[in-house]
């Protein structure tokens, strides 16, 4: 089952990742070890089908391999590292209020399971599971099936996974307490507002908690603190950046929201192990050496 849907990801993923035809799903195909990458993570589900990646942030780690999935229910800096190739997933972003609606149809609506904080959570796939989330890509096989299916394919896998050991953390994501949506709007907030400068006062201010109540919800669902979580974003753009040539490192430091420039390369050497154009350099070769192999292999 597994073969069958990273086969169909396969089909359909144009290099090493893309959005699709159908509404949510995003596809991921990488062939040969790359560096490990900084990412904003929204509220999304990753169904791995080969391979293994690692995603770390702050002080929490996790590591999916083939048959599992990882939940992030946050708007979330990580970084992953692909600790298995050839790597395939399909990923979902998460649909709120689709959620709630399943949940109000199943009579699902009362106070949710005990607590979990952190922002991911892994979990195996169900053989059921894995079928819904196949037969799903496949429909990119026969783009007219799309509009009449996808939805309903979509509202399966909804209900599969509230029926799979995630689904206490997904009815508490979708019925979320007051605690746990303020520290998801204050995430959102600051993933906004990243550029600019930001007290822990102003922060605690928007969540309407004592900064250090604040810095203890918010810590153990994103394993960093408020002002850390505002770094880790401003440096994982800064490298995007880089990478993709659009201006000098001083000019990007400045962008995304550093004063000195010479704070900014001491803190992207620290987060990545080189000054920043040497690690632009570095990632934009190997980059092109693995587009290129996956682009003769096709």
């Amino acid at each position: 089952m597994l073969d069958r849907l990273a086969t169909a990801i396969d089909r359909h993923c144009v290099g090493l990742g893309s959005d699709t035809g159908i509404p949510r799903l995003s596809l991921v195909a990488v062939d040969e070890p790359v560096e490990p990458t900084g990412q904003l993570y929204e509220p999304m589900i990753c169904f791995v089908a080969g391979g293994a990646k690692r995603t770390t942030a702050g002080d929490l780690g996790y590591v999916a391999h083939a048959g599992e999935m990882l939940l992030t229910t946050i708007d979330l800096p990580v970084g992953v590292d692909l600790e298995k190739v050839p790597f395939r997933s399909a990923v979902m972003q998460l649909d709120g209020e689709a959620l709630a609606d399943l949940l109000v149809e199943l009579e699902e609506t009362g106070p949710a399971a005990p607590p979990v904080t952190e922002g991911q959570v892994s979990a195996p796939m169900t053989p059921e599971l894995v079928d819904a989330v196949a037969r799903w890509v496949e429909l990119l096989d026969t783009p007219e099936d799309i509009r009449p299916l996808a939805g309903r394919i979509e509202t399966e896998i909804l209900y599969r996974l509230l029926r799979s050991s995630l689904g206490v953390v997904l009815r508490r994501w979708a019925l979320a307490d007051a605690t746990t949506s303020r520290v998801r709007e204050v995430a959102r907030w600051i993933c906004e507002r990243y550029t600019e400068p930001l007290s822990i006062d102003a922060i605690a201010a928007v969540a309407h908690m004592s900064p250090a109540s604040l810095h203890r919800h918010f810590k153990a669902t994103t394993g960093m603190s408020p002002l850390k979580f505002q770094k880790h974003l401003r440096l994982q753009e800064a490298r995007r950046r880089l990478v993709a040539g659009e201006a000098t490192a001083a000019q990007i430091a400045q962008a995304v929201g550093y004063v000195s420039a010479t704070q900014f390369s001491r803190e992207y050497r620290s987060a990545y192990g080189l000054p920043p154009g040497q690690d632009a350099a570095r990632l934009r070769a190997r980059l092109n050496h693995v587009r290129t192999k996956r682009i003769d292999r096709g």
